[in-house]
Formats: structure tokens, C-alpha cells, sequence
């Protein structure tokens, strides 16, 4: 295999494990979020709150932030050997009562490969952009 394919799976690799995250955000499954989580997890959320792993793993799945889905976009992933960086603008839909609330934001979220398994160790989303705003 070469460099250039290797890379091309570990790209993969990150996309799966994102894509996994956003499916057990949507699912409220906490177990699948610590899977995917690295212990030293941090996130900052487009309103500046700041989460370590067990407080994100409790606030997405307690029933305070209800996910119904979250759409990736368009995400570019830059690899630094066990490290990625992946970076999109997200749209996320969130039930508030029995309504769907979309919104779109940017999202940078940092990856690492540990024991060949890819784990989100930390990321930031926002502010959140208004319908009309373009996605780059």
C-alpha cells in the first residue's frame, strides 16, 4: 500500500468515526459516544460552553439537547500521522418539543489514532450562521 492510499483510508477511517459519532448523538447512545470519545475529550459548543467527556456524554443524551440528526456537509480531513483534523460546516437538527429545529454552523473537530482506533479528542462548533450565509 502506499503513502497516498494509506492516507486515503485513514481519511475514511476519520469520516466513518465522525459519521459514527453524529449517529450516536441522533441515537442518544451514551455507550457509543464513550467508544468514540478519548478520555481527555474537550468541546466548546457555538455558545462557548465547554464540556470535558462525561459532561458531553451526559448533556447529549440526558434529554437536555435532543438530537434527531446531524448532517456532516462537506468535510475536508487533514492527517498529521496519528492526528486528524477534520473541519465542515455541520447541519444539525435538534427536537425541541415535537418540532425539528435546523440550524447550520461550522465545526473543526481533532482526531486521534489510538491502539489503530480513531478517537475524537476534542472540537469546537459555531456561531451559528444565519440561512443565507455561504458555507466556506
Amino acid at each position: 500500500m502506499t503513502g497516498v492510499q494509506r492516507k486515503m483510508d485513514a481519511r475514511s477511517e476519520v469520516l466513518a468515526a465522525a459519521g459514527a459519532r453524529a449517529e450516536a448523538l441522533a441515537a442518544g447512545d451514551g455507550a457509543a459516544l464513550a467508544r468514540l470519545l478519548h478520555p481527555a475529550f474537550r468541546w466548546t459548543s457555538h455558545m462557548g460552553e465547554q464540556f470535558d467527556r462525561d459532561a458531553y456524554i451526559t448533556r447529549n443524551t440526558s434529554g437536555h439537547v435532543q438530537w434527531h440528526h446531524q448532517d456532516l456537509g462537506d468535510p475536508e480531513v487533514e492527517l498529521f500521522g496519528d492526528v486528524a483534523i477534520l473541519r465542515t460546516v455541520v447541519t444539525d437538527e435538534i427536537l425541541r418539543g415535537d418540532d425539528v429545529e435546523s440550524f447550520r454552523m461550522p465545526m473543526t473537530q481533532v482526531w486521534v489514532r489510538t491502539d489503530g482506533e480513531w478517537q475524537c479528542v476534542g472540537g469546537h462548533a459555531g456561531p451559528r450562521l444565519s440561512s443565507d450565509s455561504p458555507s466556506d
